[in-house]
């Protein structure tokens, strides 16, 4: 079996080293600049459990060097999904497997699913069709990553905890190669489920994310003092209050209050989000696939969003200040 990481940071990195190490499998990296040096010269490195193990890749930054592929992991920021997509096209054959470990909504998330909206292009993510021409929804398999990973350096990754990988078609169902996929995952130390219904996965881990991340990149805080702030939790208990509605109208109930979410996330302690991280380190932030496309979602289903749409103002006027976030 031949499969490629794309995007081969920290969860990328993470999910390539758990399948470098099962028999039967040639892994690849698409990588540029350090990361790619680094692969090359020497290797995917892995911390985890105490330990650091160092394991064989074949990096490229030309997708045509490596060919097509059974498997291609997309593990890449939403902001650059679409410069991946216009280079990936000579790693996806017939056949070939894409399974996309990316934060927020994804470009596929109507296909096959969503009542009435099915089918409908979601702006947010795809603006141009880009995405979807380039990696067919067909070929998707949807994954929900449930894992703490760092990057020590370029190539080298740090596993701090969690190991849940859930993956399910976008348009549902129990498939073949889906299954096929997930003994595959197992068998690389993963603990692998399938979700009938891939989606209601991906809404309810954005249900929480949403709301913190663009938060804590506003404000630089913790999400221990962002939820112990009782004004700041309210507000963010309203945001999801208008996902919560969404999700219900387009077949995707939570039954949860948003306090029992909030619990959730406190005891997890102080601790960074990936979007402050982001703004700290001057990279692009995620808020199309976490904020913007939730707004476009109220838009399509009659859900008004006027406390999303207030966290999406304020965190993309945050964000193009730092240059983060494209104008216009």
């Amino acid at each position: 079996m031949k499969a490629c990481i794309y995007g081969a940071g920290a969860i990328g990195g993470w999910i390539g080293a758990g399948l470098a190490r099962t028999p039967g499998l040639e892994l690849s990296a698409v990588a540029r600049g350090d990361t790619l040096q680094a692969l090359q010269s020497q290797g995917l490195l892995i911390e985890q459990d105490g330990q650091t193990h160092r394991l064989p890749i074949r990096a490229s930054a030309d997708p045509a060097e490596l060919g097509p592929q059974d498997l291609v992991v997309i593990a890449v920021k939403a902001p650059a999904l679409a410069a991946v997509a216009r280079q990936i096209a000579p790693l996806i054959g017939p056949d070939t497997l894409v399974l996309t470990a990316m934060n927020g909504v994804p470009w596929w998330f109507l296909h096959g699913f969503g009542g009435a909206l099915a089918g409908t292009r979601l702006r947010a993510v795809d603006p141009d069709g880009v995405i979807a021409a380039a990696i067919p929804p067909e070929q998707v398999i949807g994954c929900v990553v449930h894992a703490s990973c760092s990057l020590n350096g370029p190539g080298q990754v740090k596993h701090h905890f969690g190991n849940g990988l859930i993956i399910g078609e976008p348009g549902g169902g129990l498939s073949p190669r889906v299954q096929a996929l997930q003994a595959r995952l197992v068998q690389a130390g993963f603990n692998a489920t399938v979700s009938p219904q891939i989606q209601k996965d991906t809404w309810y881990k954005l249900w929480g994310n949403m709301t913190v991340n663009p938060v804590s990149a506003l404000t630089g805080a913790t999400t221990d003092l962002i939820l112990g702030d009782e004004l700041v939790r309210n507000f963010i208990s309203a945001v999801m209050l208008e996902a919560r509605e969404i999700g219900a109208r387009i077949g995707i109930p939570i039954d949860q209050q948003p306090e029992d979410r909030h619990q959730v996330t406190l005891k997890l302690g102080a601790f960074k989000t990936s979007m402050l991280q982001d703004v700290e380190a001057g990279r692009s932030v995620e808020l199309d696939a976490l904020v913007g496309v939730v707004r476009e979602l109220g838009q399509l289903s009659g859900v008004a969003t006027p406390f999303t749409d207030a966290l999406l103002g304020l965190a993309r006027l945050q964000a193009q200040q730092r240059g983060l976030y494209p104008r216009g």
